[in-house]
Order: C-alpha cells, then structure tokens, then sequence
C-alpha cells in the first residue's frame, strides 16, 4: 500500500475519519449498480448530521488525490474508468424520455379503485433506465382492499399489457393502515429514501414520517416534492367502483383474493423457506410483495464483499458507530 495514503489518515481529525468511512460506504453501495454519484447526492447519503460542505469537498479532495475514489464530469466513483459515468448520463437521458410515459401509467394506476397513493421506486427513482429497466411502483392502497386492488391491477397487466412489466411493475403494497416497512437495512432506507411521489402527496407525506427510521441512516436525504404528482385519469369509474365493492361483498373479495394469491405462491415458491418466503413474498392482509429472486440479499451480501475487499486492496478500516447501519 502507498505509505502516503496510510499517513494522511493517520493524521485525520475524528470527525473527517468518520465522514470518509460513511462516504466511501455510500459509493461502495452504489458501485453494485455501476452507478456514480454527485457530491450533492453524497451529502444525502452520509449517516452524520449537519455536515458541514467544506469538510465534505476536503474529504472528496483528499480521497481523489490518493487515488482511493475518482472523479469525472461532477460524478465520484470507485473506478478510474469513464465508463460509469458515460453510463450514467445515458440513462439519465434515457430516465428523462420516460416521465411522461411513467405519469400516463401513474394516472391510470391511481384510478383503479381503492388505490390510496402510488410512488416511483427503483432505477427510475435514481433518475436512471436503460434498456432492461423497468417502471417500479410502489402502491397504498385502502384498509382491506389491497388484494382487490392489487388483483385488478394485475389483470390489466395480463390482459392489455400481455403480462409486460416494463412500463407496470406492480411488485409492492401496502395498506394505509399499516405503511410501517419492517425490513430495515441499508437497502430498504435507500429505496424508502428515494420514493417519488406521483399520486397523493399528502398519503406518501405521512408514510415518509411514518417510516422515519430510514433518517438514522440518512438525515440530510430531503423529502420529494410534487413535480412529478398526476391526478386520476378516470375518477368518475373509480368512485363507482369503490362505491360498488364498499361492502361486505368487497370484503370477501379481497379475502378470496389474498387466500388464492398465498396458495398460489406458497405452492410456487415451496423452496422457500418461512423466513425467506416472508422476506421475498411477504403475503398479509395488509402487505404485498413480490421479490422472488432475493435482490434484497443479494445486494446486501454483495455490499458487504465489496466493503471487505476495499478494506483488504487499501488496508483501510471501514468501521465505525454508524457500521452496523449497513448490516
């Protein structure tokens, strides 16, 4: 190892230590997803409180300099290649091209009945898409009428969409009554943290301080705001509808639906054991979720390699109080 690198560290003030530690966290995460991040966004992603802009462009400066991240275009990556960054600024341009398809789909959502609020999650969250992206939503729905919701849904995907998912990935809901998310990592505060709200602010207001556990991962990432918020492409047909199933029938509906769902998967995914199957397909009366192929764990577990092998390529700790975060 370079012996400059190992003696500018040594003489690190605590703090600045600390804000490297959490700032190379932050792009090790990222550099799963091939995916460079500005300073600004950096800022968002750093677990410590108030950071103060100059210690943070010193931190950034210091680091460059010893070839430990690097810079190109106003992007930090781990790489010294330009690639990523090219990367990048494609997808943001391709990201760009697909707001106004991703509203007209947003719209349409948010007019079947019971749907609450409906948000952007995924690659398009990070003002990123490229060939193989798809449009993620994530739903709330009203208190006992998710599976009802959520089966209409997935009807108009198989019977009008032939069952893409491109631009109608419908692939998690919640019920307003319980928008709590129970997993609480790294991950699941970066995709909390990066919702973009597209129907109902004020709903995807109060799930945000509903789930405001993902700040002691990231205080300084703000709220989004209403730029991208849509009204219902046919509210006359969704209050009918929602006038229609407001009853006992609506509610066995929604039972029968959640029931055939459940076997349906448990017989699918039998492989699965219950931890897992909670984990992936959690499946309750006031939750949906369809994550079959553990992106969860994988990141998580390809996160935590790559910290491991940025600790042994530098002979660098990476450990602090905010470690365990990342767990």
């Amino acid at each position: 190892m370079n012996s400059s690198v190992v003696a500018s560290y040594k003489i690190l003030p605590d703090q600045d230590a600390e804000l490297r530690t959490s700032l190379i966290r932050a792009l090790l995460y990222f550099d799963i997803f091939n995916h460079p991040l500005s300073k600004k966004e950096i800022c968002h992603l750093i677990p410590i409180h108030s950071i103060n802009e100059c210690e943070l462009m010193d931190v950034l400066t210091d680091l460059t300099t010893h070839n430990l991240i690097y810079y190109h275009s106003g992007y930090y990556s781990l790489s010294p290649s330009v690639e990523s960054v090219k990367r990048r600024l494609a997808g943001e341009l391709c990201a760009n091209t697909m707001i106004k398809r991703m509203q007209k789909f947003s719209s349409l959502i948010s007019s079947f009945p019971f749907v609450k609020a409906v948000t952007i999650s995924g690659s398009l969250s990070k003002n990123y898409m490229d060939e193989n992206s798809d449009i993620d939503y994530f739903i709330i729905t009203e208190r006992n009428r998710l599976w009802l919701a959520r089966t209409l849904l997935i009807l108009y995907k198989k019977l009008f969409l032939f069952n893409s998912k491109k631009n109608f990935c419908v692939n998690y809901f919640v019920s307003e009554d319980q928008m709590s998310i129970p997993d609480r990592n790294v991950f699941t505060a970066t995709e909390v943290s990066y919702l973009i709200p597209v129907y109902n602010y004020n709903a995807y207001f109060h799930f945000m301080k509903v789930n405001d556990w993902n700040k002691g991962f990231f205080p300084n990432f703000p709220l989004r705001g209403k730029d991208l918020v849509v009204k219902e492409a046919y509210p006359n047909i969704k209050s009918v509808l929602e006038k229609l199933f407001s009853n006992s029938i609506g509610e066995k509906l929604d039972t029968f639906f959640f029931k055939l769902t459940l076997k349906r998967w448990k017989k699918k995914f039998k492989t699965f054991d219950e931890s897992t199957f909670d984990l992936r397909m959690r499946s309750k009366k006031n939750v949906s979720k369809h994550h079959p192929n553990g992106f969860q764990e994988k990141v998580l577990s390809q996160l935590q390699t790559k910290i491991t092998e940025f600790e042994n390529m530098h002979d660098i700790s990476l450990s602090n109080e905010k470690s365990s975060l990342y767990a």
